[in-house]
C-alpha cells in the first residue's frame, strides 16, 4: 500500500500544482492522454498519484480515500461542515487565490453594507411577498455569514455556473460568488459590499485526518511531509 495523494486532474490548478510540487523536489506526472486519470509521483517513495477534480478532492479526504489533497480553502470549508477535525492544513500554496465575496446591482446606490443589505431585504419581502435571492453555489459558507450579520430575509438559489449573469437575467436579485479580480462582476453592473467578504480562498495542502495507515504509510507520509516543508 501507499500513501495516496490526490491534486486536481486539469487546467491551470493542475499544472501549477505539478510545477508547485517539482520546485521541493518531487515530480508529478500524467499518464497517458488528458482523459485517464492515471499519474506517477517520482523524487520519493511510497506515494502514489491520484487524479481528481478539486470538489471531489474534500469528500476523498473526509472519507480517509486519500491521505493528501490539493483544493481550495473554500471548497474544503463549504462541503465539509467540521472540517477542522476531518482533515489538517498543511501547506498554502500560493496559487488559485480567489475571494467568497456578496455582490449587488451597481444601481442599488444606498447598500453598501451588510446592514444595508438587511434593511433591503426586509423591505423586498414586504414590497414583493418573497425574499431577496442570492445566486450561489457556496449555501453553507453564506448561510454562515449572512446568519453572523443577522441578515435574514433572503433565499439561496443554487447556480453552478455563470453566477454573476443571473442577476441579468432576472432568476436573482444578488450573488454571492468568488473572484479573483472583480472584473467579470464590474462587466455584470455588480459590486462588492464594503463588508461583504465571506472567505479568502487560495489552493492548500490538506491531509486527512482519518485515512488509515500502515507503518510503512506513516513512514512515507512523513518523509513527503519533511521534503515539502525542506
Amino acid at each position: 500500500m501507499s500513501v495516496k495523494l490526490g491534486v486536481p486532474s486539469k487546467g491551470r490548478l493542475m499544472e501549477k500544482t505539478f510545477d508547485w510540487f517539482a520546485k521541493r523536489g518531487i515530480t508529478l506526472s500524467r499518464s497517458g492522454s488528458e482523459r485517464e486519470y492515471a499519474g506517477a509521483v517520482g523524487g520519493i517513495e511510497g506515494v502514489d498519484l491520484v487524479l481528481l477534480s478539486a470538489g471531489e478532492i474534500p469528500r476523498e479526504l473526509e472519507a480517509g480515500r486519500i491521505h493528501l489533497g490539493v483544493t481550495g480553502t473554500d471548497l474544503v470549508h463549504e462541503k465539509l461542515p467540521h472540517w477542522e477535525q476531518q482533515v489538517e492544513e498543511l501547506e498554502p500554496m500560493g496559487f488559485g487565490e480567489a475571494d467568497l465575496i456578496l455582490a449587488v446591482p451597481q444601481f442599488w446606490i444606498d447598500v453598501e453594507t451588510l446592514e444595508d443589505l438587511d434593511a433591503v431585504a426586509a423591505a423586498f419581502r414586504r414590497k414583493h411577498g418573497h425574499r431577496l435571492r442570492i445566486a450561489t453555489k457556496y449555501h453553507r459558507l453564506v448561510r454562515e455569514f449572512l446568519g453572523d450579520a443577522g441578515v435574514a430575509d433572503y433565499q439561496l438559489v443554487d447556480s453552478q455556473g455563470a453566477t454573476e449573469g443571473t442577476v441579468k437575467n432576472e432568476t436573482a436579485e444578488m450573488v454571492a460568488d468568488i473572484t479573483t479580480t472583480g472584473e467579470t462582476l464590474r462587466a455584470n453592473h455588480l459590486k462588492i459590499l464594503s463588508d461583504g467578504l465571506v472567505l479568502r480562498s487560495q489552493a492548500t495542502l490538506w491531509r486527512s485526518r482519518v485515512a488509515k495507515c500502515t507503518p510503512e504509510e506513516k513512514a512515507a507520509l512523513k518523509a513527503f511531509i519533511a521534503k515539502i516543508d525542506g
